[in-house]
């Protein structure tokens, strides 16, 4: 069963950077979208970006122009670039790929960003 693997998040201070990625442990067939979403505690999981294969990506209003999100259909792999982090980025983030293949959508274990102020 083909799993995703997310690495790369950790403890970072306003301002600062982080870069996301997301693998696949096998191949995933027809790849229709790659994204990446949050929760942070007490509220619901949001979409923060995603990319529809052959199209642009799009992003939540509250990371355009800091985040950026891009992948590899071929190899099932995506990134997340975050600058000008915020405290209120703080969040567990999951990567997702859905396969137009199978009709399955994959998600990533979470991993966990942490920004002080």
């Amino acid at each position: 069963q083909v799993q995703l693997v997310e690495s790369g998040g950790g403890l970072v201070q306003a301002g600062g950077s982080l870069r996301l990625s997301c693998a696949a442990s096998g191949s995933i067939l027809s790849v229709h979208q790659m994204a990446w979403h949050r929760q942070a505690p007490g509220n619901e999981r949001e979409l923060v970006a995603a990319i529809p294969s052959g199209g642009p990506p799009n992003y939540a209003d509250s990371v355009k122009g800091r985040f950026t999100i891009s992948g590899d259909n071929a190899k099932s792999t995506v990134y997340l670039q975050m600058n000008s982090l915020k405290p209120e980025d703080t969040a567990v983030y999951y990567c997702y790929i859905y396969s137009a293949y199978n009709g399955r959508a994959y998600w990533g274990q979470g991993t966990q960003v942490t920004v002080s102020s």
